[in-house]
């Protein structure tokens, strides 16, 4: 499981919620691990054309007390029966034939008659959510429901359907609530960050003098999907002139490039970055690489519980600033189930994170099991680029890496020294 469920019960009873139901494919997967490729992509007019954009709409819903509950389109249904959430749902017809009844039925086939079986009264998921919420003795309730995203007349036959529940929407809360991560989300985030960190190594040792930078792709691409992961990004400069993703660059002599890359395991994403180097850095470009390191070093010391996100980036930012450095944008980020999830570590903005819930400054406090990236790129028009970046969790007491990623040196393919390896 990787849903912090004591997280989520806390912040239930510190706003008085009875139950919080997730409406988006990411925050349905948090709460009970539920995860189908199609839902993020799939919309109403890709089977009724003339219809609205609107997803295919599922839900998961934990109660404060009681079991939870999940609904998923029938098709589906199958693929959620992984879940450690047991009481599964669906809503609408599951267009099956089953008309034949198999010579020795399974576990699974029990199951799965049973939940069709159950779910025959919904006509559609929002059915279910109702019906649901109506065994649970949660007609007249305090429910945090995720709005965002959810189309209007979605909303709207909610609440028609259960007039005396009080429905308010706990989009930021859910959000808050991820930010701590739980024993299993640092796992299958530390496992993603190690085969990200060891692709990338494949990859970069292909660089030369005159290869594509599309074979380096190519490579890390591969290496990723043999380690069970999905790929996410690999992206770089092009002599400096900010970042792509697309142009079929050729490697030079005088190369150094900004790199970042990333993959996704079990849901949970990586992200880090390293400067590639074909050649030794003239004097000036390893000063920068040398300031910027110590600008992340800067940002590793000032972490701790009870600190603000932009105290962090403000002890990043001096130390570019003492060494005459004002353009890079050193930051951080938190990272999960999303690339980025909060706290996000910039300048306090003086915005509210706020919903029917919860009003938090943006500027957020740091809590122990949080896990951070911090990045510090520059880039140099027509000379190159360089980028650190590294995955940190914080501890009671400070912070401690992720995974050990080295990055005391630019990454030089054809180099012997130990330190420029990732």
């Amino acid at each position: 499981m990787t849903f912090h469920r004591d997280r989520a019960a806390e912040f239930m009873r510190r706003y008085q919620l009875d139950a919080l139901v997730a409406t988006s494919p990411v925050n349905i997967t948090y709460f009970s691990d539920y995860h189908c490729w199609v839902d993020p992509v799939f919309k109403e007019y890709m089977m009724q054309p003339g219809g609205s954009s609107d997803r295919m709409q599922s839900y998961a819903v934990f109660p404060l007390e009681g079991k939870p509950a999940l609904v998923v389109d029938p098709v589906f249904a199958v693929n959620a029966t992984d879940s450690w959430v047991q009481d599964l749902h669906t809503g609408g017809k599951p267009g099956l034939d089953q008309s034949m009844s198999p010579t020795a039925a399974s576990e699974l086939d029990q199951r799965l008659r049973d939940v069709f079986q159950k779910s025959e009264p919904n006509a559609t998921s929002t059915d279910a959510l109702v019906n649901i919420l109506k065994t649970r003795a949660l007609t007249d309730a305090r429910i945090g429901l995720e709005m965002e995203g959810l189309p209007a007349r979605t909303n709207a036959a909610i609440r028609e359907a259960l007039p005396k529940a009080t429905f308010l929407d706990c989009t930021s809360l859910i959000r808050l609530i991820r930010m701590v991560k739980s024993a299993e989300e640092l796992s299958r985030l530390t496992r993603s960050a190690q085969i990200a960190e060891e692709a990338a190594e494949k990859s970069l040792a292909l660089a030369r003098v005159g290869v594509p930078i599309d074979e380096l792709v190519q490579q890390y691409r591969a290496s990723v999907a043999e380690q069970g992961a999905e790929f996410e990004h690999f992206a770089f400069s092009v002599r400096g002139w900010g970042i792509a993703t697309e142009p079929s660059y050729v490697l030079t002599d005088e190369d150094c490039l900004y790199v970042d890359f990333g993959c996704i395991y079990k849901h949970y994403y990586s992200d880090a970055g390293v400067t590639l180097a074909t050649g030794p850095l003239p004097a000036a470009i390893a000063e920068r690489y040398a300031a910027l390191r110590e600008c992340v070093e800067a940002g590793v010391s000032a972490i701790r519980p009870g600190v603000r996100a932009s105290a962090i980036q403000s002890a990043m930012k001096g130390i570019l600033s003492q060494r005459g450095i004002d353009v890079s944008f050193p930051h951080g980020h938190g990272i999960g189930l999303e690339l980025r999830d909060y706290p996000i570590l910039v300048p306090d903005n003086q915005l509210r994170i706020r919903d029917d819930c919860v009003d938090e400054q943006s500027d957020l406090l740091l809590e122990a099991n949080m896990a951070i990236n911090l990045e510090a790129p520059l880039f140099m028009p027509g000379v190159g680029g360089l980028q650190i970046e590294q995955t940190f969790v914080v501890t009671e007491s400070g912070c401690r890496p992720l995974i050990t990623q080295n990055r005391q040196q630019p990454f030089m393919p054809n180099s012997t020294n130990p330190g420029s390896s990732t």
